[in-house]
């Protein structure tokens, strides 16, 4: 779910839009046995839209500015790669932390 980026860490989501609410689902194990946050948005699929709720939702959820989350694989795909931008260690320990704290990760 969460990897070092030589540009900060980068998150695996698997994104369903046209939900009821904009929230963070749960983990999930992909075919492979990697794990993704399972993340939704009531944002249709259209446009980036959806992509854009994403982004927003990580910012405010993670409270991180969003400025430094961008998408950089699935674009129109629901499995998705987001970079979030920073020191990758501190960046990737400080998301850690965050998703514990919202009982995301053991």
């Amino acid at each position: 779910m969460l990897a070092l980026h030589r540009d900060g860490a980068t998150l695996s989501v698997k994104l369903t839009p046209n939900a009821s609410k904009d929230a963070f689902v749960r983990v999930d194990r992909t075919a492979d046995g990697k794990k993704e946050l399972r993340a939704t948005v009531t944002a249709v699929p259209e446009k980036g839209k959806a992509n854009a709720a994403l982004i927003k939702l990580l910012s405010k959820k993670l409270r991180i500015p969003k400025s430094s989350v961008q998408l950089i694989k699935g674009g129109q795909n629901q499995h998705k790669t987001i970079l979030i931008e920073g020191p990758p260690d501190e960046i990737l320990s400080q998301l850690k932390n965050k998703f514990r704290i919202m009982g995301l990760l053991a």
